[in-house]
């Protein structure tokens, strides 16, 4: 079971990356467009007119499947934002029922934005709901992308609060320490 859940985290965090190399893509080849028309304009050529249609909703599609299919790996890395100052000052026993805590609402909040992410989707595939830009994109795509993401770091969360449930260290703190270690 591990080696699935590693697989998916890893797959989603692929995801995450392709996402942002096509971004690159997408903006570097308008730029490129611009500076072919420029260069043509200095020799008195009729510019190209090279442009990206739909550009800035495509990139934000992709942002935001980069930011949601993140979130497991992130949390998994120890990459995560935590305040863990408060933490630090609890006994260990209280330090691990506030870890269990904080999962379990974590957990219980990313199931409930999943589930009405999922719906949201099918409520655009449903409707047939398109996006406005010069390419119609059907909307359901990115909600998708966007509620497998969030379904992705629901399981983290539930797998690090399982961890934390059978006296194991969540993931998140096995490499907060061996980060402390290494300082």
């Amino acid at each position: 079971m591990r080696k699935i859940l590693n697989g998916l985290y890893g797959a989603a965090e692929w995801l995450a990356m392709a996402a942002l190399c096509a971004i690159a893509v997408l903006v570097f080849a308008q730029v490129m467009g611009r500076v072919v028309d420029t260069v043509l304009g200095l020799f008195g050529l009729p510019p190209y007119g090279f442009l990206v249609p739909s550009l800035a909703e495509i990139a934000g599609f992709l942002l935001v499947g980069a930011s949601f299919m993140a979130l497991a790996g992130s949390l998994r890395g120890g990459a995560q934002i935590r305040v863990t100052l408060g933490l630090a000052a609890m006994p260990e026993g209280m330090r691990r029922v506030a870890e269990v805590f904080v999962l379990l609402v974590g957990a219980a909040l990313a199931g409930f934005f999943f589930y009405y992410a999922a719906k949201l989707a099918l409520d655009s595939h449903r409707f047939n709901e398109l996006s406005y830009g010069i390419i119609a994109i059907p909307l359901w795509i990115p909600q998708a992308v966007m509620a497998l993401g969030i379904g992705i770091f629901a399981v983290a969360l539930l797998d690090d609060l399982f961890a934390a449930l059978t006296g194991r260290s969540p993931s998140y703190l096995a490499t907060e320490d061996g980060a402390a270690e290494e300082v």
